[in-house]
């Protein structure tokens, strides 16, 4: 046994030992969670809100100061509390949602950890995630792993969702491609006709995902899945491809935000007594106003831009590497990768007889992102499974049309699941972490430490640091919104009225772009994040190579950002 794995054996144990003496031993802080809703008056009187597009009636609101969640009244439990959630209204008549939230203390951040130092150590995601999965368990009291925590956490609408895109559709599509020979064929021609070495393949990829920029998985998988064929025929490694595409799809999306992302986010940012923040108009506006504070995104952007165009200064030792080993060798992949993307999808094993045309990639491509697309802007938010069902079908119509038997290509559609299982099973093991971290509370601790006795000017590095972390711990930038943002930003007007800043609106700006961004760069480079297992498994990486390659260039654009975000406020605020 090698010493990595001795050690990662040893962390193991002692986490889960730990995590048995913290969920037999350590008490749990309460904190008070509030969330503000657009509520309204219905006809008959009673309060409501919008949820999904469907009216849901508040059955019962009582005053703030009789709730049994207020924090007055969580500091003094000893047992869970009796409520998971309760409706109120203040003083002023505004209603708001309460819901308890509880954290371990520096013990929180446990599973998290186990599981990325287990990465790092074994280079094996599979387990390491599951012992993150056990530890995060045993603290909570849940010693039935399958019953109380996987299926459970499996039954869930979104993880459901994400099995039935990312393992049947994305896996169908993509075998039904290998086995019609049409990523080839689409790689051919752009060599043809557009692609004349590394560069301009790469500079293809990085505007596809400026192109694609609704932001997450959907970005990932789209980019990934159409230059993988074109960035393979050019010889462009593995590693490089993984940080273009990982890169080039969240930071996208804070910049060029006419997506999904601002109508979440300014649910979670209303504070008391703050006039650009009153309403949901205001809120939409601050969002779009701050975005030119999006340091990290616009940095992580150009940063790729130019790795694209062959400049590797702020590329890292492990990228520089493998430019540099493609270039001399074509080998794509280091010695003894594994890439989450398997051997069935990367041959062609095109029928005798039949012969492949580049519309076959082409014509379902521009379905996908036709419907995705109008999907967004006709019903509020793209319909990924059925724009990926819908090219899945276009490109099993078109074979069959053109002669491919259905045995062939139900093989195809079979070798396409296979090839992509072991990246959906890792994929929903992450999911499951995410979602354990998040319910122990990793991320309100870490924010609970902060104060509003900070000198304003290191405030945005504060919130910064914390959000990638939380991101980093969790893999997803949107579950660290929804636990940041209602703790940040209050504290961050607390600290522009105590400190007397003179331009609160700018300061409140730049401390709203820190969590956006510091949640942006935790996602991107988090072994555990979906955006990163899937641009690994789309372009053919193995995931710790990507993980550990694109660390250094994001952690440059994170540290350019920063020093700008404190010379901004130290200066302007």
């Amino acid at each position: 046994m090698s010493s990595n794995n001795t050690l990662a054996l040893v962390i193991a144990i002692l986490g889960l030992i730990a995590a048995i003496f913290v969920g037999n031993s350590v008490n749990k802080t309460w904190l008070e969670q509030s969330y503000v809703y657009d509520t309204y008056q219905t006809d008959s009187g009673n309060h409501a809100y919008i949820y999904k597009g469907k009216e849901v009636l508040i059955a019962t609101i009582v005053p703030y100061q009789q709730s049994p969640l207020r924090q007055e009244n969580l500091n003094r439990l000893t047992e869970d509390p009796l409520l998971e959630q309760q409706w109120v209204k203040d003083s002023a008549h505004k209603i708001t949602l309460l819901r308890p939230a509880f954290h371990f203390g520096f013990w929180s951040l446990l599973p998290a950890f186990i599981t990325i130092a287990l990465c790092l150590l074994t280079r094996e995601p599979l387990t390491s995630l599951f012992s993150g999965i056990v530890v995060g368990s045993l603290m909570l009291g849940q010693y039935d792993l399958t019953d109380a925590v996987i299926i459970p956490n499996l039954a869930k609408e979104g993880t459901a969702a994400l099995l039935l895109l990312y393992l049947w559709l994305l896996g169908g599509l993509l075998g039904i491609w290998s086995k019609t020979g049409a990523a080839q064929a689409f790689a051919n021609y752009m060599t043809q006709h557009y692609v004349r070495g590394p560069r301009s393949a790469k500079v293809i990829s990085w505007l596809l995902g400026i192109l694609f920029f609704q932001g997450g998985t959907m970005s990932t998988v789209l980019v990934g899945t159409t230059v993988r064929p074109l960035a393979d025929k050019a010889n462009v490694s593995h590693e490089e491809m993984s940080y273009i595409v990982d890169s080039t799809a969240s930071p996208i999306a804070t910049i060029i935000a006419f997506n999904a992302w601002p109508a979440y986010v300014q649910a979670l940012i209303f504070v008391p007594g703050v006039s650009f923040l009153a309403t949901e108009t205001d809120r939409l506006n601050f969002f779009f106003s701050s975005i030119p504070f999006s340091f990290y995104a616009i940095f992580a952007v150009l940063g790729t831009l130019l790795l694209s165009l062959n400049i590797t200064t702020f590329s890292g030792k492990r990228i520089r590497a493998a430019h540099q080993r493609a270039l001399s060798s074509g080998q794509l992949d280091a010695e003894g990768a594994r890439p989450l993307s398997a051997k069935e999808l990367q041959r062609c094993d095109v029928p005798s007889g039949y012969k492949p045309h580049v519309l076959e990639f082409i014509l379902p491509l521009v379905t996908l992102i036709a419907i995705a697309v109008f999907t967004f802007i006709f019903l509020g938010s793209p319909k990924i499974n059925w724009a990926f069902g819908t090219a899945l079908l276009l490109s099993a119509g078109i074979a069959l049309a053109k002669g491919m038997s259905l045995t062939n290509l139900i093989d195809g559609f079979g070798n396409g699941l296979k090839g992509v299982v072991l990246a959906s099973v890792i994929l929903m093991l992450a999911v499951i972490i995410g979602s354990i971290s998040k319910e122990i509370g990793g991320g309100l601790y870490l924010v609970s430490q902060l104060g509003e006795q900070l000198p304003f000017w290191i405030l945005p590095f504060i919130l910064q640091l914390i959000t990638m972390v939380i991101a980093f711990s969790t893999g997803t930038s949107w579950g660290t919104y929804a636990i940041a943002f209602p703790l940040a930003m209050p504290l961050a007007w607390a600290v522009c009225q105590s400190q007397g800043l003179e331009n609160p609106e700018i300061y409140m700006m730049v401390c709203f772009a820190t969590v956006l961004n510091g949640s942006v760069f935790g996602d991107q480079c988090s072994p555990i994040s979906d955006t990163t297992i899937l641009s690994a498994m789309t372009t053919g990486c193995d995931l710790m190579d990507h993980v550990k390659s694109q660390l250094v260039p994001a952690t440059f654009a994170a540290t350019f950002a920063a020093c700008l975000w404190t010379l901004t406020v130290y200066l302007f605020a």
